[in-house]
């Protein structure tokens, strides 16, 4: 089963750990390995290390 994908600005459906999976405009994001904690509601946001929307997923 595919992880399911969150994307910059939306909202944390649970809290946890997350990890940027990929970016949206579709660049790389091999270097990016940054987990996060996220709040239930809390909004994702860009990417840690390029500043770009990025998609999310749980670590």
């Amino acid at each position: 089963m595919a992880d399911i994908k969150f994307k910059t600005g939306e909202n944390a459906p649970e809290n946890g750990k997350y990890k940027v999976d990929s970016l949206v405009n579709g660049g790389s994001s091999s270097n990016d390995n940054t987990t996060i904690d996220m709040d239930q509601g809390e909004q994702f946001p860009p990417s840690p290390t390029s500043n770009e929307a990025a998609y999310w997923v749980k670590a």
